[in-house]
């Protein structure tokens, strides 16, 4: 338990793909339960939910963070990226929340649903593009082979 709690509140040196792949799937586990919780606490106020989506994401950015910073040093970057990223997630999910960009359309027989505007609708297709070029860089790219300015190679601590 204390390894999960140092991947998940501690930015120093290296992780592999493995121990990433730990917290990520620790966070969402996290993610889901807080869900359902709100879920269930909002009682169907879909504004509220909203806000409480908006709660669950700045909850889970550190630990988030502390991964992907982590698996960005393995690699030998600073992690610039990993701050753009996290950056946009929190611009996207206050957007979302706040209804900026969202415009009322006919699903019919009166019902109306939120849909995207143009605008933030290729704003989410960029960061989905990212998204998915970061998800491949974390998850799936083998770090720097020995030492880096880092710290020593995660696996060859693990052999």
């Amino acid at each position: 338990m204390d390894r999960l709690v140092s991947l998940l509140t501690t930015t120093d040196g290296r992780i592999g793909r493995q121990q990433w792949w730990i917290g990520v799937v620790a966070m969402i586990m996290v993610s889901i339960l807080a869900s359902i919780v709100l879920g269930i606490i909002s009682f169907g106020n879909q504004a509220l939910l909203g806000w409480l989506a908006v709660l669950i994401n700045i909850a889970l950015i550190y630990p988030a963070y502390c991964i992907g910073i982590k698996r960005r040093h393995d690699r030998g970057s600073d992690g610039t990226d990993l701050k753009i990223l996290i950056a946009g997630s929190i611009i996207i999910n206050l957007l979302q929340a706040t209804g900026v960009g969202l415009e009322l359309a006919d699903a019919g027989q009166g019902v109306m649903v939120p849909v995207p505007a143009i605008w933030l609708g290729l704003i989410n297709l960029a960061y989905a593009v990212f998204a998915i070029y970061m998800f491949v860089q974390l998850g799936f790219l083998k770090g720097t082979t020995g030492p880096n300015s880092y710290g020593p190679d995660p696996l060859d601590a693990a052999a």
